[in-house]
């Protein structure tokens, strides 16, 4: 039942933000046009009950403009094209409905696999709500054995198919990262600490590309030379927020992103392989070109 209830809220937000502003009267035929309805109306009243349960769980406010034709529409619709946590919550329920509802097409939809750690989750998030402190059992890659510590969580983070928890080693007092696939054993602690006031989540990885934060590497404006072909994937799927395209010709493209140039970004530039190449800043440019030099020697004939 609550399953179903569930569907029908995503229903709703789906219709209202396709349509950017819709009247209860196209609302209602595009309910009788769906399966979920069984042929039966939307009573205006249960219309509203909708409304306010949306707004309760995924923080989307349904508003009606109140002139001419008194057409519905989602105030902060932005919110379901940022990176935010009910932008992802909502965008995952409407991707599994879609699924339930076409389980008999399961082995032509393929989907990556994701590595271990999301067992941890229901954990973590107590742990972030009523900011108590975690114990955990870490292997991590550089280490030959697993060690058993306990964290403050400031903050999850997904990325590339894996989540990373975020917070204070108490241990090494600075803010550490832990990925969830790598961690044995986790446990919520009775005690609780001070949340810092001056922690941000977005501000602390917004001038990043991916999990590492170092503020030993300083923000810089990167700039990369890019094939016609390969710009129109990054015009589609930026690098990062603060990507901007300053050239463009039948050739080649120019763009630009200023952020700390760290593993991560590293990582993501030679991924383009031949199609990208990094203009400036110099060192970042001798440092990819150096990585270059070196495949190629393990890859030349003899």
């Amino acid at each position: 039942m609550a399953k179903n209830l569930l569907n029908k809220y995503v229903w709703l937000v789906e219709t209202i933000y396709k349509a950017k502003k819709i009247t209860y009267e196209e609302i209602n035929q595009s309910w009788l046009d769906n399966d979920l309805s069984e042929g039966n109306p939307l009573p205006l009243r249960t219309f509203h009950k909708w409304r306010i349960a949306i707004e309760e769980m995924f923080g989307l406010i349904i508003e009606n403009e109140q002139s001419g034709r008194y057409r519905y529409y989602i105030e902060n619709a932005d919110e379901l094209r940022s990176g935010s946590m009910r932008s992802w919550l909502f965008n995952t329920l409407t991707v599994s409905n879609l699924m339930i509802e076409n389980v008999s097409i399961k082995d032509k939809v393929l989907f990556e696999k994701i590595p271990d750690g999301e067992q941890y989750l229901p954990i973590i998030l107590e742990a972030l709500k009523k900011n108590l402190v975690l114990g955990m059992t870490y292997q991590s890659f550089s280490r030959d054995e697993a060690n058993t510590f306990e964290i403050e969580p400031y903050c999850l983070k997904a990325f590339k198919q894996r989540w990373y928890i975020v917070g204070r080693s108490p241990y090494y007092d600075k803010i550490m990262i832990y990925a969830l696939d790598r961690v044995q054993w986790m446990e919520l602690k009775e005690t609780s600490f001070k949340y810092p006031k001056d922690f941000v989540p977005e501000e602390f990885f917004y001038d990043c590309l991916g999990i590492i934060a170092d503020q030993n590497v300083k923000v810089e404006t990167v700039k990369f030379k890019v094939s016609s072909g390969q710009a129109n994937y990054l015009r589609s799927l930026t690098l990062h927020h603060t990507q901007q395209e300053v050239e463009r010709t039948d050739e080649y493209s120019i763009f630009t992103v200023r952020l700390r140039p760290t593993f991560d970004f590293r990582q993501e530039v030679l991924s383009q392989g031949c199609d990208i190449e990094v203009l400036e800043p110099k060192w970042f440019r001798d440092e990819v070109a150096e990585i270059c030099k070196h495949m190629w020697n393990k890859y030349k004939e003899d």
